[in-house]
């Protein structure tokens, strides 16, 4: 399929593209064959035609009724070297919503038509500009919330991700032209690759796309906000901790067992991150119908959460139920024991707490969490950091497109047959076409083969305009 097939490169297109409502200014997008003189029939200044690529021009625009609408500045571009790939203007007049629907009136008037959702991002992927990953990533960055989730979501729309999958690409058609070779020369004393380097070659491909796939969890948490849930027993000082870390207070303390009967979610900033605060319903044995659907809330967000806040009160005993329970979590669920009320006890029966908790707990002493010190609460903003800086890795890579996800996924199933393939001594062609199912399943992420239907349901989430 061809991509100019999925757009219509005969029509001249126009939306707004800065946020709807007032503003000191609003921008208009118009791109398309006839971009420029259809800008012209309603601009008063500079004739358009006549100015170079990336100018801006000073002038007026005028109304669908001829009448002056607003001065405004017009900018150029001209194809190839456009967003879209095609002639494009943007007009940048005052953000009143009567000069927006004039603007737009009078440009449909001059044979423009409204732009339909994400349909400048599609023509840009139609015209080579994006492939279709980094055409995902514009959305990523519109709505990118964290320096962190911005970072990833730059880095993809610049080709960062793209890269790596030619990188993955070109291995594997180097590893089935091997194959191949081995097949039409079957029959003669000649050996292009040992299976033994191929069987080397493919492993190294499966462990970097394997790796991709399950950076999706890591990477969905970044880009939506890093799952925290605060657990421990009823007036164990969880709500307490919320409101410390929030800096309000969102959250009824009282000294009352079970006052939280449902999760409380919150969300800020902290460094670079996003974090999703889940404050839970105290873990208990209860009769009280109403706790008791709290209660099974607060075992959801525990199973959801990449880091648990365990909250304890250090003058009682450990749940060590709840304890057992955090711990059959998986690896990648960071666990950290929030030590409540240390003022209240000696230095040696915290040591001696301490050592009462398993391995994989992070312990982080803290005063009567109603009035911690600053020091004590920058102590607890560092550990969050400090997880959410492992949970990214070392690399700006991380998969955040469950679309993406599902492709590797299927890639890294084709990949371990190959490899089981060629452990095992499975003819060539075989081998082959399971390769060749793998390129496949990889270059759907970045659109070198389109379905018109994912293409639509992509583009039709973005915004007009965009």
């Amino acid at each position: 399929m061809e991509h100019s097939a999925l757009t219509n490169a005969n029509d001249t297109i126009c939306a707004i593209s800065t946020p709807a409502g007032v503003g000191g200014i609003a921008v208009c997008r118009i791109s398309g064959p006839n971009a420029i003189s259809i800008a012209d029939s309603i601009w008063h200044g500079r004739k358009l035609s006549d100015t170079d690529s990336h100018t801006a021009h000073l002038g007026e625009v005028i109304d669908s009724l001829g009448q002056p609408l607003d001065q405004a500045v017009a900018t150029t571009f001209r194809s190839p070297r456009s967003f879209t790939g095609e002639d494009v203007v943007e007009i940048a007049v005052h953000g009143s919503r009567f000069v927006q629907r004039e603007l737009l009136n009078a440009l449909i008037s001059a044979g423009a038509r409204l732009a339909e959702p994400g349909e400048f991002t599609r023509r840009a992927f139609a015209s080579g500009r994006f492939d279709l990953a980094e055409a995902e990533a514009v959305a990523d960055v519109i709505a990118s919330e964290s320096r962190a989730a911005h970072r990833i979501a730059l880095n993809q729309m610049k080709g960062g991700f793209s890269r790596r999958l030619l990188e993955l690409r070109q291995s594997l058609v180097e590893l089935v032209s091997l194959m191949e070779l081995e097949l039409d020369f079957s029959e003669e004393d000649v050996e292009f690759a040992s299976r033994e380097k191929l069987t080397l070659l493919a492993q190294e491909i499966l462990a970097e796309v394997s790796r991709l796939h399950n950076s999706f969890a890591a990477g969905t948490a970044i880009k939506d906000g890093i799952p925290v849930a605060i657990v421990g027993d009823t007036n164990a000082g969880k709500s307490s901790l919320l409101n410390l870390i929030l800096g309000d207070d969102r959250a009824i303390v009282s000294d009352i067992h079970g006052t939280t009967r449902d999760t409380i979610e919150e969300t800020i900033d902290i460094g670079d991150y996003r974090f999703r605060f889940i404050d839970t319903a105290g873990l208990r044995h209860t009769d009280d119908r109403i706790e008791q659907i709290g209660i099974s809330r607060s075992i959801d967000a525990l199973n959801r959460a990449s880091i648990i806040l365990m909250v304890s009160d250090v003058t009682q005993p450990f749940n060590a139920e709840l304890i057992d329970r955090l711990t059959q979590l998986p690896q990648q669920v960071a666990l950290v024991a929030i030590l409540n009320k240390i003022d209240l006890s000696t230095a040696d029966d915290i040591a001696q707490r301490t050592q009462q908790l398993p391995a994989r707990f992070t312990t982080l002493p803290l005063c009567a969490l109603s009035h911690a010190a600053d020091n004590q609460l920058e102590a607890l903003r560092n550990a969050l950091v400090n997880i959410a800086d492992c949970e990214a890795g070392t690399t700006d890579i991380l998969v955040t497109n469950a679309r993406h996800a599902e492709a590797l996924g299927l890639a890294r199933e084709s990949l371990q047959r190959v490899l089981h393939g060629l452990e095992n001594g499975i003819s060539g062609d075989f081998v082959s076409q399971d390769i060749r199912e793998t390129l496949h399943h990889l270059a759907t992420i970045t659109g070198e083969i389109p379905s018109t239907e994912i293409l639509s349901t992509i583009f039709s989430r973005f915004c007009i305009g965009k």
